[in-house]
């Protein structure tokens, strides 16, 4: 018998990530933490514990298995904010307009025993030259205000990218190769569960 999944986290993109390997969360709880980076912390390791960290907040009962996942967008070593005002998403889009930048995601599978196990997919996405029209234009969308960077590479920004090389899932929220390893890994996803 397969435990119960709960995905911490109430993204739609996640839950939907995950149904494309035939993963349906049993729960889905919204985490709560503060999600400040600490003075001099790196992407990667800001990633890495940002995840674990929406894992252990969320309320796992016994035998239950827990998944959740950060998806950071860094500039070099300066870890870029969500976009919480046009703004910011504004400055954001300035910034990574016409040079690559790095979507790091993050996943950690909490098992049925309590050991948590993590993952990071390291994708590298390079922008066209974005023009001050083309910039406005996206913002009124709306799309990608209170995300990554700035923007929803599932939206109309993928059509600025001009190279990538990772994970596509990752940049939309959750890399699946990662999340169906360690699913695997703790006995969520299987021959009966997708």
């Amino acid at each position: 018998m397969k435990p119960a999944l709960v995905l911490a986290s109430t993204s739609a993109r996640r839950r939907d990530l995950l149904a494309r390997i035939g993963v349906v969360p049993d729960r889905i709880v919204g985490p709560h933490i503060d999600e400040s980076p600490l003075k001099g912390e790196l992407p990667r390791v800001y990633a890495l514990r940002l995840a674990e960290e929406k894992a252990r907040a969320v309320d796992r009962r016994d035998g239950e298995v827990v998944i959740a996942g950060d998806t950071t967008i860094a500039c070099g070593r300066m870890i870029l904010p969500p976009a919480e005002t046009q703004d910011i998403q504004r400055s954001l889009l300035r910034r990574l307009s016409g040079r690559r930048h790095h979507a790091l995601s993050a996943v950690c599978v909490i098992d049925a025993a309590g050991k948590a196990r993590l993952r990071l997919a390291d994708t590298i996405v390079a922008f066209k030259q974005l023009t001050p029209a083309e910039i406005e234009t996206y913002i009124v969308t709306g799309e990608g205000l209170g995300k990554a960077g700035g923007y929803a590479i599932q939206g109309q920004a993928e059509s600025w990218v001009r190279f990538l090389s990772g994970s596509h899932s990752g940049v939309v929220g959750l890399p699946l190769f990662e999340a169906r390893a360690l699913l695997a890994t703790a006995g969520v996803f299987g021959a009966d569960r997708g």
